[in-house]
Formats: C-alpha cells, sequence, structure tokens
C-alpha cells in the first residue's frame, strides 16, 4: 500500500506543478548542443516576418554547413510584430555585411533551419561582426507543406480545376470538322503577329506621333470649339449660296473649255514665238554681267563711276581752259579797234584764196544776256567775243 501511495502522490505532484507553470508545447523546449558556442563566436540578430516553427538551438547554415545555432526569439517592438531571431556564428567563418538570411528545412517534414548566403544582386562588402542586424529587405522564407496543400485544396475545390474537363469537351465539339480552317487560321494569325513585329518601330513611331496630335490638339481645346460652334454657320452660309457656287463653278468650266481650245489653236504661233525668243535670251545670257554694268554707267553718265572721288566735301570745283585767237577772231568780225588792229601784222594772203563773204551775226543772240552773268564776263570786248562764240555755234 505505502508504493501504491508514494507512486499517487508522485503523479498528482507532477500534475500540480504542469499546471501551476505555463507550457507552449513541444516546439518551445530548446535542442540541446547547437554549434557556434564557443569562444570568440559573434551575434548577429536576424529580422523575419514569421519563423514559423522554428525554435532556439536550430542551426545556422553557410552552403549548407553547420557554422553556427539560433540563441533566441522573441517578438520585435513596435506595430510591425516580426520576429528577432538572435543567432551565434563561430568566430571563424567570414560573411559580408550585407548577407542575406533565409528560413529553409532540411527536407519536406524536417527541421527548420537559418541559412546565410552572400548577396546575389550586388556586389558582396563589408564584414557581418557582432551586433549587426540583418533587416527585412534582406530576408526571406520558403514556403511550407501545410501553405502549399492548402492551396491545392483551395484549387481543387473551390476553384475552377473541376470545370477544365467541361472546357475541355466543349473545345473539342467547337473544333470537330474545322481543324483545316483553324489551322489555316493560326498559319494567317502567325503570319499577322509577325508583320506586326517587323512593324514594331513604325508602330511606337506612329503612336508618338499620334501622342504629340492628341497633346497638341489639347493645348488648341478653345480654338477647336470656337471653330466647332462656328463651322453650322459657315455651313449654312454656303448652303444659302450653292446656287451661286454652282454658276460660278459652271462659268470655270466654261472658262477652261476656251482657254483649251485657244491654246490649242495658238500652240503652233507660241512654239514659234518662243523659238525666236531663244536668240536673244540666249544672248542676253551671254552677255552675263556686262548688261547690268552698263546700266550702272547710265545712271552717271556723263561722269564716270569714279566721279565721287573727286568730290572732297559737299562741292567740287571745276576749271575751264579756252585757247581763243582774238586777233583772227576781232579782223573777221571788225570789232577789235582800229589802233589795235593797224599794229597787228596782216596775214599773209593765201595765192589762189578765194574771197569769203562773213555773215552778220545776228542781234540779238538767243541767251547771250544770261551767259555774261552766268560766266562773270565783263562788258565791251569780251561780250563781243562771246557773241563770236554763240554765232558760231549757232
Amino acid at each position: 500500500m505505502s508504493t501504491r501511495r508514494t507512486t499517487a502522490w508522485l503523479a498528482l505532484a507532477g500534475c500540480l506543478a504542469l499546471t501551476g507553470c505555463e507550457f507552449k508545447g513541444a516546439a518551445a523546449i530548446p535542442l540541446p548542443g547547437g554549434a557556434g558556442g564557443g569562444a570568440g563566436a559573434y551575434k548577429v540578430t536576424i529580422e523575419f516576418p514569421d519563423v514559423l516553427d522554428l525554435v532556439p538551438q536550430s542551426a545556422v547554415k553557410v552552403n549548407d554547413v553547420a557554422v553556427g545555432s539560433v540563441e533566441s526569439i522573441k517578438v520585435g517592438n513596435g506595430a510591425s510584430y516580426t520576429a528577432l531571431v538572435r543567432v551565434r556564428i563561430r568566430k571563424d567563418v567570414v560573411l559580408p555585411s550585407n548577407a542575406h538570411a533565409s528560413l529553409r528545412q532540411t527536407s519536406l517534414l524536417g527541421e527548420k533551419f537559418v541559412s546565410l548566403d552572400p548577396p546575389t544582386t550586388e556586389a558582396a562588402s563589408g564584414r557581418l561582426r557582432d551586433g549587426a542586424t540583418i533587416g527585412l529587405d534582406r530576408t526571406t522564407r520558403n514556403a511550407e507543406v501545410e501553405e502549399v496543400l492548402a492551396a491545392l485544396s483551395l484549387v481543387l475545390n473551390g476553384g475552377s480545376l473541376e470545370q477544365i474537363q467541361t472546357i475541355n469537351r466543349e473545345l473539342v465539339l467547337a473544333l470537330k470538322g474545322r481543324e483545316s480552317k483553324v489551322r489555316d487560321l493560326l498559319n494567317q494569325l502567325n503570319t499577322f503577329v509577325g508583320g506586326l513585329d517587323k512593324q514594331k518601330a513604325d508602330i511606337v513611331r506612329a503612336l508618338d506621333g499620334f501622342d504629340k496630335l492628341t497633346t497638341r490638339l489639347a493645348a488648341q481645346r478653345e480654338t477647336l470649339a470656337v471653330g466647332l460652334r462656328d463651322i453650322p454657320a459657315g455651313v449654312s452660309v454656303l448652303a444659302d449660296q450653292r446656287a451661286q457656287l454652282t454658276q460660278v463653278l459652271t462659268g470655270l468650266n466654261r472658262l477652261g473649255t476656251v482657254a483649251v481650245r485657244v491654246i490649242q489653236a495658238s500652240q503652233q504661233n507660241t512654239t514659234a514665238d518662243l523659238k525666236a525668243l531663244q536668240p536673244i535670251l540666249t544672248s542676253l545670257s551671254l552677255a552675263g554681267k556686262d548688261l547690268p554694268d552698263s546700266l550702272e554707267l547710265l545712271t552717271t553718265y556723263p561722269f564716270p563711276r569714279t566721279v565721287d572721288e573727286g568730290i572732297k566735301g559737299d562741292y567740287a570745283n571745276l576749271w575751264v581752259t579756252a585757247d581763243v585767237n582774238l586777233v583772227g577772231a576781232g579782223g573777221n568780225t571788225g570789232v577789235i579797234p582800229g589802233p589795235i588792229a593797224s599794229l597787228l601784222p596782216s596775214p599773209p594772203a593765201l595765192p589762189g584764196a578765194p574771197s569769203v563773204t562773213v555773215p552778220k551775226l545776228p542781234t540779238p543772240v538767243p541767251g547771250a544776256s544770261l551767259l555774261p552773268s552766268i560766266l562773270g564776263l565783263a562788258d565791251g570786248g569780251s561780250r563781243d567775243l562771246l557773241g563770236l562764240l554763240l554765232g558760231g555755234l549757232s
């Protein structure tokens, strides 16, 4: 009896002990042992959105080789409720500071472990040291078997998987007896898609141009609105003047007919005139620069082109030299006084020279009264000399 009582009391004590403490299941019991516990090991904190059934003392591996173990797991601070996994790693394991961490398992139903890997999308840099943290942007986890089975169950029970047989049966019925037409349709579709692929650049260019056009139209929306508002009034005016427009077009038609007849009737003469103009146009073409140079010289006649080089300022000096034989002029006209004429030697008579009667100058000479004042001549013999000159010119 004493042995039975002792066993009962021990079972009761064990039950009381278990009910007095919080028990979270077998997953809460840490695994014995674990790598990374030697001297000099460094600790790193890893953030995971969900660690599933990862437990302390789980392995930490690099290239499927255990280099450490999980020390503790706790919930992060704040509203994110992320899992903070603290791991120990051997001191001889060198990892880059931007290493990635993933939650994996050894087999389909095996235990979970933390895998540390170098980055794949960027170059490795730095070194992972004690107290470092690997954030959520560099952590991932694989899909669980439970999640895969749950998704498969959703597809099989509530998805469209059961409708595949119906779809297959209806598709067969639709294509039955039309295989050649469907095959030809697929060949034409392949050719069409190939043509579109070859003209891909042109299509993109056309779309870009259409985009620019729509942008310009959007910028001129108010102008287009005014135009659309005024177009009905313009169309109404054209409709009211339809008879006049028809009459004008009919007249233009008759004018065109007459013009064609005139051109056909004068075709030979026009051709002959053009052929006759050919030598003239050829000569004008050969004249080249001479013709415009002549026209330029004509505008400055009787002065040369360089006449402006002789004018310094706003006036020009003019010197006139007149070589006149006063003796001969005075003897012929009788205007030289007798004493002067007696002093002058008489000209020798030419043998056989006929006598010539000198005609008298007309009195008065036209314009003779104006020239002395213009030229600044004095009275007397100079005026008679001017009259002689004008008489000779007349």
